[in-house]
């Protein structure tokens, strides 16, 4: 964050850092250990049943042996612990994938009595659905704790596949009125197979249930919970991963809430997604065209219009991943990603936005290069006090690698004592685009660039630490084509530390009891959390160590709150342009290297420590209700202990 410093965990994370250096700087060496983990993880996700934990002892066993060898070459801990992390993690989802609830309370939830009679119409189009992957289907919903739904079937499979007919029939005499089956002449495809689902149905909401999948068994109950709480026309949940029974999944993904620039960088809503059947009357149903992106394109045109958008972070769904399904391999539906663009495209259209869609550096997941509707002056404000070695490797990376033209450098020398800083500065007024600003005060981040905000020229002012060094050079392009839009208040970038470990990808509120970097250590070029670090998105705060502000946002908000001197400034100024309407965007695309604390040390002074814990306590008193909530961009079920999105225990 702006200049902010974290006692100790800097010093940690430093010692933890030169210690990694040499497998995260060794290219061929840590492909070969992701390799060899990736066997790993899928020789484990093929192990099934009450024997997982006995199939995999001689493995744990061999582990165990080496452990000698492991501590001893510092590179081969990076084969072992994430095996062992791995191992870790898949036995803690135990608890987050109870396919069962007790008795009691499956009592409690069918005696419950709801403001609402809401029926809803699951939706299942079946295509040649094996046995066992259609009765745990049905299964789940009959299960059901909340009773008021139908079950409507369109069956488009290939002739061989009789049992599925059989099994439906039977099913639907046995709950008449609630399982409703059509076999179909031909396969119509996924999205007018589904159609005909949506043609049965007599429900007020529509639930989307894949032929393989299942449902937890309060998958209804908890939307109807907010349905009539929070009158939810749109919903979705959390989901776990599983190959062959439920509960031995292997993966859990714990969504944030409603991000729109998420959405459109990937479709991260998924399963399971529940509607109001007006909304489908109104944007129409699925489109043949986007076929394999089907649910991403409906995704896309109901949020554009739904009124109500609510996240469940409970794991509602149950995702079966084998052989055929899109959860296994890219290549599985190659045309599924052609129609995702297509889909964005047409989303953008709608929405009135201009801009390019291209797949990002792994397939799923999309890149949007938006169109510049002007070339407005930027202004970029950098505080400095002395240390001219940093700053002039930060003014010569901008000077020579940005590609946007358009820009005032405005340096505020902050009391700076040595002669050669003021030599320096002598040296910079050959360059045109920079200018220096007086501030003569102590030490005040917030002060510093409330004073020099007013006197920048540019409609847009980037706040950049004077430590900082450009890598890409359209980052001011990558920032101003969010920036630009009305309903954007903040832009933040990716920062890396030196050796490309990751010092900045957003800002998560409660992390550390107020707020911390996400995804803080991960190697550049890693897809993050359910590849969080390839999308541009929406998130609480971003670091003022580089931050794009439209400055009539800034004036708004009434700039940084002074009395946040060092520490949680750029945190409390996203928040208060948050709570003015506006959305917060960090972005990968834009890249520079954060040589953080490298201009001012480590906090390590008594009289710092008690500044930085009045600056805590400040913050935790004006923001009490929303660290309490949550960050609505992360997950509670995800840990407030780290930056690495493990599991909260």
């Amino acid at each position: 964050m702006g200049n902010s410093n974290y006692v100790g965990t800097f010093e940690i994370d430093k010692e933890l850092r030169e210690l990694d250096y040499t497998i995260k700087s060794n290219k061929r060496l840590r492909r070969t250990h992701l390799l060899y983990i990736q066997t790993l993880e899928k020789q484990l996700h093929d192990l099934q049943g009450a024997f997982w934990w006995r199939v995999t002892k001689p493995m744990r066993i061999i582990c165990k042996k080496l452990n000698h060898y492991f501590s001893i070459i510092p590179g081969i801990r990076h084969v072992y612990l994430p095996f062992k992390n791995y191992i870790s993690y898949r036995r803690s989802i135990k608890d987050y994938a109870m396919w069962h609830i007790n008795k009691r309370e499956k009592r409690k939830h069918r005696r419950h009595k709801f403001d609402k009679c809401v029926k809803f119409s699951i939706l299942v189009p079946l295509y040649n659905t094996s046995e066992k992957f259609l009765t745990d289907m049905l299964d789940s919903v009959i299960k059901q704790t909340y009773t008021n739904w139908e079950l409507c079937i369109a069956d488009g499979s290939d002739l061989g596949y009789e049992y599925i007919g059989k099994l439906c029939q039977k099913l639907s005499d046995e709950y008449k009125g609630k399982v409703l089956y059509k076999k179909l002449d031909r396969n119509l495809g996924i999205s007018e197979n589904t159609n005909e689902c949506i043609k049965m149905a007599t429900g007020e909401y529509l639930a989307l249930l894949d032929h393989d999948d299942a449902l937890h068994p309060t998958a209804l109950f908890e939307n109807m919970k907010v349905i009539c709480d929070r009158n939810a026309d749109f919903i979705y949940s959390d989901e776990c991963v599983f190959s062959k029974y439920q509960r031995d999944a292997f993966d859990v993904f714990f969504k944030p809430d409603f991000s729109s620039d998420t959405l459109r960088g990937y479709n991260y809503i998924c399963h399971f997604t529940v509607f109001s059947k007006a909304l489908t009357d109104r944007v129409g149903g699925f489109r043949e065209q986007f076929d394999g992106s089907q649910d991403y394109d409906l995704f896309l045109r109901l949020t554009e219009v739904a009124q109500s958008i609510v996240h469940i972070p409970k794991v509602l769904y149950f995702w079966r991943r084998h052989m055929d399904s899109s959860t296994l391999s890219v290549n599985v539906k190659p045309y599924a990603y052609t129609n995702a663009i297509n889909a964005i495209n047409e989303h953008l259209e709608r929405i009135k936005l201009k801009g390019s869609v291209y797949h990002a550096s792994e397939k799923g997941f999309y890149r949007i290069a938006y169109a510049l509707e002007d070339s407005p002056l930027i202004s970029i404000i950098i505080p400095n006090m002395d240390n001219i070695e940093m700053l002039k490797v930060c003014i010569d990376s901008i000077i020579e690698k940005t590609t946007y033209t358009n820009y005032e450098i405005i340096i505020v020398e902050n009391n700076s004592k040595n002669p050669k800083t003021f030599e320096y500065y002598e040296s910079l007024k050959r360059h045109d685009k920079v200018r220096l600003l007086m501030y003569k005060e102590s030490f005040n981040f917030s002060g510093i660039n409330n004073y020099a905000v007013p006197q920048a020229r540019g409609d847009y002012v980037v706040l950049l630490n004077n430590d900082t060094e450009v890598i890409t050079g359209c980052w001011l392009e990558e920032m101003l084509m969010f920036a630009q839009r009305t309903d954007v208040g903040a832009v933040g970038a990716m920062l890396y530390y030196p050796d490309n470990s990751i010092q900045h990808a957003g800002v998560v509120l409660g992390i550390g009891s107020v707020a911390g970097h996400i995804h803080r250590t991960f190697i550049r070029g890693e897809r993050g959390y359910f590849g969080r670090l390839l999308v541009a998105q929406n998130l609480s705060c971003v670091t003022a160590a580089c931050m794009m502000i439209p400055k009539n946002v800034f004036t708004e908000v009434g700039g940084f709150n002074e009395e946040f001197a060092v520490a949680f400034n750029d945190v409390d100024l996203c928040m208060r342009i948050r709570k003015a309407g506006y959305l917060i965007i960090w972005t990968p695309y834009a890249e520079m290297y954060h040589h953080e604390s490298i201009s001012r040390g480590y906090d390590s002074k008594p009289e710092n420590q008690e500044r930085f814990a009045k600056e805590i306590k400040l913050f935790q008193e004006y923001w009490k209700s929303e660290l309490e909530e949550g960050d609505p961009y992360y997950n509670v079920n995800l840990t407030l202990e780290n930056t690495d999105f493990s599991m909260r225990e």
